[in-house]
């Protein structure tokens, strides 16, 4: 004889490093999302859309022996080696390569997606987020290089963010310091830049240790340390620096070009020459650049956009040199120091108008006014659980909204409706057919 057996109750939980976006968070989120896009397509660039899988060979091999790790990696049931992106540049190399023949260059191209990374979750830092990546394929020229940070601060601008400074470099600088300070293998040059792009997450010493571990003597770890830690440098003594030690400027040179184009933008005081910024990433080839928040309170949540010139990325998918450069603005941290700096409206999400509905033979009234309240662009929400006319403002109330609709047989019967602020309890009744003037005319003040 069949038993009853309890049913097995599943643990309810997110995975570590991923995370539920509510609705009041998502609103606003949504919300920057769009002002993003806006904003990238105003500076002329067009949206793209990739795979979140990309084959394992295009990803592997193109971030560095500490970006392969971080690669979430497996074998798909047609047993091909695949990986979900780490980030939005390579596959973007990818599309350049096969679409050559449909894309002209210069290619501007925007896109807004998630990435995945086996990181060690942290504040700010998490397994899965968004990127919003903005680059312009097939020019070198510094002028390209200005676009780009030109672009993304206009998104922080645009965001209300008025807080931040974009650190600009170039890899060429960061090799002559590592050159003249003794390293000129190239191997044992980029484990010193992998290195020290953690100057600003672990002690000087432990950078040092971790550059001796390339096989580099204790003195010459110490003294290419020892060039990144001079406090303020300026393009013209880190100049004097290289010269001294004959290695080439070439990389300064840009650099001067451009923030020059980028101060002649008005952005000033929004960008400034910073030699210690190293960007880990082995695909970098040029100038390189992270923009940091300078509030107290977000100290610690690290760059919420960042990116460089990378020049020699797509050639690893095709014969042709074409060169490129990019900016990638982190939704998902910029986000999160938003809302510790109270950045975030927290009524973006918030029902305008509430329609109640008197009873059911007013139902068919009460959904003719939310549609002609939704096609006049408000956000109208259509009571469902009915009941009580209280219990029904109550649920207004609780949603946010501002204004609450009611239609009783009197005014069905006359074409009228009472527009209640629900706000100061203050109620008109207005025809119909001026409900949704009405109620926009409200909700501007």
């Amino acid at each position: 004889m069949a038993t009853d057996q309890p049913q097995k109750l599943f643990k309810a939980q997110t995975l570590k490093g991923f995370r539920d976006y509510m609705p009041e968070l998502m609103a606003p989120r949504q919300a920057m999302i769009r002002l993003i896009e806006a904003t990238f397509e105003r500076h002329g660039f067009q949206p793209l859309q990739t795979p979140a899988l990309e084959y394992l060979e295009t990803l592997a091999g193109k971030y560095g022996e500490e970006g392969d790790k971080l690669l979430y990696r497996f074998q798909d049931h047609g047993e091909r080696h695949v990986a979900l992106r780490y980030d939005l540049t390579v596959p973007l190399a990818r599309v350049v390569a096969e679409h050559r023949n449909e894309i002209q260059l210069p290619f501007r191209r925007y896109q807004v997606a998630p990435v995945w990374r086996a990181d060690k979750p942290q504040r700010g830092r998490f397994r899965e987020f968004f990127q919003c990546d903005a680059d312009i394929v097939g020019v070198n020229s510094a002028i390209a290089d200005a676009e780009t940070l030109i672009t993304g601060l206009s998104v922080l601008q645009t965001l209300g963010i008025d807080g931040a400074v974009l650190h600009l470099n170039h890899r060429d600088v960061l090799f002559g310091l590592i050159a003249a300070a003794g390293v000129t293998e190239k191997a044992q040059q980029i484990a010193c830049i992998r290195a020290i792009d953690k100057l600003d997450k672990i002690p000087a010493a432990a950078v040092q240790t971790e550059i001796e571990t390339a096989g580099i003597d204790a003195e010459t770890a110490e003294r290419v340390v020892g060039q990144f830690l001079h406090g303020a440098m300026t393009i013209e003594s880190v100049a004097d620096r290289l010269s001294a030690a004959s290695v080439d400027t070439a990389g300064l040179d840009r650099l001067r070009e451009v923030l020059a184009l980028v101060r002649a933008a008005g952005l000033s005081e929004r960008i400034r020459f910073d030699p210690t910024i190293a960007r880990g990433l082995d695909y970098y080839t040029g100038i390189i650049y992270e923009t940091r928040l300078t509030d107290p309170r977000v100290k610690g949540i690290g760059a919420v956009m960042s990116g460089g010139r990378y020049d020699g990325l797509i050639g690893l998918f095709t014969k042709e040199a074409i060169p490129a450069v990019g900016i990638s603005l982190g939704l998902d941290r910029l986000l999160a120091a938003m809302q510790e700096l109270e950045l975030v409206s927290k009524d973006s999400h918030a029902v305008q108008v509430y329609v109640t509905v008197f009873s059911e033979a007013q139902a068919v009234t009460a959904i003719q006014l939310a549609g002609l309240l939704r096609q006049a662009g408000l956000r109208a929400e259509l009571d469902l659980a009915g009941g009580k006319l209280g219990k029904q403002l109550e649920r207004a109330s609780k949603r946010g909204a501002r204004l609450a609709v009611m239609v009783g047989p009197d005014e069905a019967t006359a074409g009228t409706a009472v527009l209640k602020d629900l706000r100061d309890g203050a109620q008109q009744t207005v025809s119909q057919a001026d409900l949704a003037s009405t109620a926009g005319a409200l909700l501007a003040v």
